[in-house]
């Protein structure tokens, strides 16, 4: 009975799931309340606002494949963990007492992007545990990536409450705090887990993954996939108050409400995914993805929106969960990059999500922007329809 208990509630396997939870509630505290930052403590217009997260993004997704490709290869990968959230303790306390506008975005980004490459690295080596431990890969992932939608549900009501009512210095300085608490965890309770060699029958050029047509198009359909995702964060309070002329306050009770039904989706993923596969899974949460975005335009009530947050739950917990083991699947000798494209995947989607959103909603009106992220994700569906369920050996 207790070498059942031991092997169900596994002190590492806690382990991971307090790591991921405490990264993203850091990252979740700051995220929400950057742009507000911006405008009143830096006090720049909208445009540096804008160059702000673009150069964060392009920076980011530079920085992660460097080290990526450093952390398949050699070196311990929770220490390339443990140094990245060093950094993301330097960018907090950055951000907490500094004001000016070109340091920000340039030593501020530098470590910005040093500490984003934490998480993929922590799935990373979950994955490498789980599969030298024997343990279901698909499932201790998917239950990590619920603790990130755990942080979500919790960090942007918690950072606009301490920004708001004691400042943006205490607001940085909790985060910083987070993220030392990350480091100990970190330090005395994730394992080094040796890597897996690499087998001679393998071409180098091959390990790489891109030159595989299955990982460049699921790295293009994830891309499209993020796109639509992201252009619906930004475009949804603006279409509830200026469109539909409902309170700016359903737009924060609908994200919320997205988020919490995220945890179940992504845990039953997990546990279904064996029986239906990685591939029909995808195809069906991009699938209820088409049916959310039109649903945005033909429904246009507050039940009818709180109903369609379904779908969207759907969609973004399966995709953020099993789209990530599914790129681990097609390059099963780097995990590292494999998790890093998946994640870079997702800033190169927020780049295109800011350009297209603007450009749509400034010339034709919201609601061609939901239109577009409806043929955007029949283009991800049919990118994906094309994708093998994992690499051939």
């Amino acid at each position: 009975m207790k070498s059942l208990l031991s092997r169900r509630i596994h002190p590492v396997y806690l382990a991971f799931m307090a790591v991921s939870f405490m990264v993203g509630i850091a990252g979740a505290l700051q995220a929400p309340t950057l742009s507000l930052f911006l405008s009143r403590e830096v006090a720049v217009r909208p445009f540096w606002v804008g160059l702000f997260y673009t150069v964060n993004a392009v920076a980011g997704i530079v920085v992660s494949l460097l080290l990526a490709k450093r952390s398949d290869s050699q070196g311990d990968r929770r220490m390339l963990i443990l140094f990245c959230c060093v950094m993301a303790v330097g960018n907090a306390l950055l951000f907490a007492f500094n004001r000016h506008y070109l340091t920000l975005i340039t030593a501020g980004v530098f470590l910005s992007a040093m500490a984003s490459v934490a998480m993929p690295q922590i799935f990373a080596l979950a994955r490498e545990y789980a599969d030298s431990s024997a343990r279901e890969a698909v499932m201790f992932s998917s239950v990590m990536r619920a603790q990130l939608s755990l942080a979500w549900v919790i960090g942007p009501p918690l950072s606009f409450a301490i920004a708001l009512n004691y400042g943006f210095t205490a607001m940085f300085l909790v985060a910083a705090g987070l993220f030392v608490v990350c480091v100990a965890l970190i330090w005395f309770t994730l394992p080094s887990v040796p890597r897996a060699p690499v087998s001679a029958e393998v071409p180098i050029t091959d390990i790489s993954g891109w030159k595989s047509r299955d990982v460049r198009m699921l790295f293009v359909g994830s891309v499209l996939m993020w796109t639509c995702n992201t252009m619906y964060i930004i475009d949804m309070p603006l279409y509830i108050s200026s469109v539909l002329g409902m309170p700016d306050a359903l737009a924060g009770l609908l994200m919320g409400t997205a988020a919490g039904l995220e945890i179940p989706v992504m845990l039953l993923a997990g546990h279904y995914v064996k029986r239906f596969g990685k591939r029909n899974m995808m195809l069906l949460a991009i699938a209820c993805g088409v049916l959310f975005y039109l649903g945005l335009v033909l429904f246009q009530s507050r039940t009818a929106l709180m109903v369609l947050q379904l779908f969207n739950a759907v969609y973004i917990g399966i995709i953020a969960g099993i789209g990530m083991i599914w790129f681990q699947d097609l390059m099963p000798s780097r995990p590292g990059a494999a998790t890093t494209l998946f994640t870079n995947s997702i800033s190169t989607g927020v780049i295109l999500a800011g350009v297209v959103q603007g450009a749509l909603a400034e010339s034709f009106g919201h609601h061609s922007v939901y239109w577009v992220a409806s043929g955007l994700a029949l283009a991800a569906f049919a990118l994906s329809w094309r994708v093998r369920e994992k690499r051939s050996v």
